[in-house]
């Protein structure tokens, strides 16, 4: 299998009134292309840190995060935001859609910074709304005239509009309830399924299951792997594999 993102002996470390905590300790890891990596842990473990860190989010300590065999460490702030924008697509769990815009309008202004031909873009990002179920009467409204799963959909599109080579995601339901989470978990899946690589940071047992792959981190460390393929619905061996490997992993 091809990787995306690789890195060696990565480490990052806080430091604060004389004291420095060690969040991520020596993570050597690859993630492939294709793949649905799920990243789950208790809180503290440095679920969030290593996401910021594998996307350019987050400047690590020491080690590399080689991207596409390029090593984003070595940028600069400039070059991480113009690579970033080119490479990754990014879905979190606040979801900061721009209130004074319409909904199309939001997709399109990410689009429009890597694609000036402004016929193009919003042909796309129509495209791509109807395909995460945003129908057109909604375009034209506001962030805070529809619904937070409705909001959620719209910046998957929003992260999808340039085409990234990976999607980061971190917490993408914690904010919503089951039925809206369960849609912005398909649309997800969907797009997994045509080969959008992924990234998903979750403390949700339900939202693990829709990765291929979960990473378990604990003080730092990749403490297990568990590969459980691609997701099928009512796929119980799957479901308690996952289950399993939390419970050895002390979750």
């Amino acid at each position: 299998m091809t990787h995306i993102i690789e890195t060696k002996k990565l480490c990052k470390t806080f430091s604060g009134n004389g004291v420095q905590q060690h969040v991520l300790r020596n993570v050597d890891l690859k993630i492939y292309d294709g793949d649905f990596t799920i990243i789950m842990g208790a809180s503290g473990a440095g679920k969030s840190t290593l996401l910021y860190s594998l996307s350019g989010m987050d400047k690590p300590t020491l080690g590399q995060v080689l991207f596409d065999g390029t090593d984003i460490t070595k940028m600069t702030p400039d070059q991480l935001s113009v690579f970033r924008r080119k490479n990754c697509g990014f879905v979190f769990q606040q979801i900061y859609l721009i209130d004074s815009m319409s909904i199309l309008d939001n997709v399109l202004a990410a689009g429009l910074l890597t694609n000036k031909n402004r016929s193009e873009v919003v042909e796309k990002a129509k495209r791509i709304l109807k395909s995460v179920d945003i129908e057109e009467v909604l375009w034209d409204k506001f962030p805070t005239q529809i619904s937070g799963g409705e909001a959620q959909r719209v910046g998957i599109a929003r992260a999808l509009i340039n085409n990234p080579k990976m999607v980061f995601a971190d917490e993408p339901t914690g904010a919503l309830n089951s039925k809206t989470g369960k849609d912005v978990l398909d649309a997800l899946t969907e797009f997994n399924n045509r080969g959008q690589s992924i990234v998903m940071v979750t403390h949700d047992i339900t939202s693990a299951r829709r990765g291929n792959r979960v990473l378990y981190v604990k003080d730092g460390e990749i403490a297990g792997v568990c590969e459980l393929g691609k997701y099928e619905t009512g796929d119980k061996a799957r479901h308690q594999k996952l289950n399993d490997f939390l419970a050895e992993m002390g979750w």
